[in-house]
């Protein structure tokens, strides 16, 4: 069995749904590989999939939002400055605070919905004491939506992206590491 057919046939485990949630409340609080990669596996090996995969990357986010949002408001110090230092740096923080002085809720829509590092606005929302309600219910609706509209698209287009992962297997994913590792390279540049 193939490599791509084996991830395929795991993906499709009902106990991948957890993996997802898992992995999404990481992705909120430090790690950097987009939720989308952890949703597509199990969408594309059954389209009747998308909704509890969407539901799970959906709650992941809010759980790990919840818990990035409590480092930044009670564990700053300690914690908070730890994930900054060790997968960030200082002067990003403080470029995203000054961001969220200035842009508030438009920066929760920006990170909610593109690559942007999610965790640095959510521990910046809680350092400075932005309101927990609003920041938590923009990024779930924020969130929801991202995850809901790339559900939909793989759902949809399940089929054809079944046959290009099958196909193209090893060069999506050397092409996802690259750009992941790209990405982590230009945010330590920037």
């Amino acid at each position: 069995m193939k490599i791509s057919e084996y991830m395929l046939a795991k993906a499709e485990s009902k106990t991948y749904t957890r993996v997802v949630f898992a992995l999404t409340v990481c992705e909120s609080i430090f790690l950097f590989i987009p939720p989308e990669v952890f949703m597509t596996p199990p969408i594309i090996a059954n389209k009747k999939r998308a909704f509890p995969i969407v539901l799970a990357a959906t709650l992941g986010s809010i759980v790990g939002g919840i818990i990035a949002y409590c480092i930044g408001l009670w564990v700053f110090d300690s914690v908070g400055v730890w994930l900054i230092n060790n997968f960030a740096s200082m002067e990003k923080f403080e470029m995203a605070q000054s961001l969220f002085i200035r842009h508030g809720i438009f920066i929760i829509f920006l990170t909610a919905v593109t690559p942007v590092p999610y965790k640095l606005m959510a521990i910046c929302a809680g350092f400075m004491g932005f309101p927990a309600v609003l920041f938590l219910g923009l990024s779930a609706i924020f969130r929801t939506a991202r995850f809901a509209i790339v559900g939909y698209l793989l759902w949809r287009f399940q089929e054809h992206a079944n046959t290009i992962v099958k196909r193209y297997f090893w060069p999506l994913t050397l092409a996802a590491i690259v750009i992941a590792g790209a990405g982590i390279i230009l945010m330590f540049a920037i």
